[in-house]
């Protein structure tokens, strides 16, 4: 498959850690919008853990973000400040241009499509009428969504456009030319992370695949992602 190195779609997806886990995928989209702010590339939202992101070269640089990311802290929503552990999974990927994606069949008995009222943009639409789609494939359990749009078929089209690059982009990693013999990827949970933040009883993040450890946490959560990435090449 062909991709557009130069436009990615990140999805932050909370995973084991409950509203823990929710916030924690809020603030990690938080720190990827950051980044790409500082390095003044565009981005546009298209729902509320999905974000597409344009840039020289933006594939290359955030492609090794893929995985779980385990966060430990004081939980916000514990009231007696117990330390919780959250996880949340990160995908990153190129965009698969149109000409590509035509080739890319689904069948229908493999997807379960729903659709639900829109909490993010969408002007006169949101929270009236149900124009936010989310697709499932159900296979493999790989989730899209979409609510950009103001009608529900160009979201339905931005999911599936969405759902197709995952595929593809699977297909690929795993060397498959059939999209029939994908299974169930990683969850986020204990045993999968590829790095993890503590903000208490000391602050750290490390990177499970390189060992680099740096203690300037709050400042990676802010954005300045390029004191980890220039470490993992």
């Amino acid at each position: 498959m062909n991709f557009n190195s130069n436009i990615i779609i990140i999805s932050v997806l909370a995973g084991a850690g409950g509203d823990d886990a929710k916030d924690w995928a809020q603030m990690l989209l938080k720190m990827y919008r950051r980044y790409a702010d500082l390095k003044k590339w565009k981005t546009e939202i298209i729902n509320d853990t999905t974000t597409e992101i344009r840039g020289e070269g933006v594939y290359e640089k955030l492609k090794n973000e893929c995985g779980v990311h385990r966060l430990v802290r004081i939980s916000p929503f514990d009231a007696k400040r117990l330390r919780h552990t959250s996880f949340v999974l990160v995908e990153v990927l190129p965009e698969l241009p149109a000409i590509e994606a035509v080739h890319i069949k689904i069948p229908e008995k493999d997807l379960k499509i729903e659709f639900y009222r829109s909490g993010g943009p969408g002007g006169q639409n949101v929270n009236k009428v149900e124009t936010a789609v989310r697709v499932v494939h159900l296979p493999t359990g790989l989730v899209s969504a979409a609510q950009a749009e103001r009608s529900q078929s160009a979201n339905r089209e931005k999911a599936l456009q969405l759902l197709k690059a995952k595929l593809a982009k699977l297909m690929e990693e795993r060397h498959e030319k059939e999209i029939a013999n994908l299974k169930v990827k990683v969850k986020p949970e204990w045993g999968h992370e590829i790095r993890s933040y503590v903000l208490y009883p000391y602050k750290q993040v490390k990177d499970h695949r390189t060992g680099e450890k740096i203690s300037r946490v709050e400042e990676v959560l802010d954005g300045n992602l390029d004191i980890l990435l220039e470490k993992i090449k």
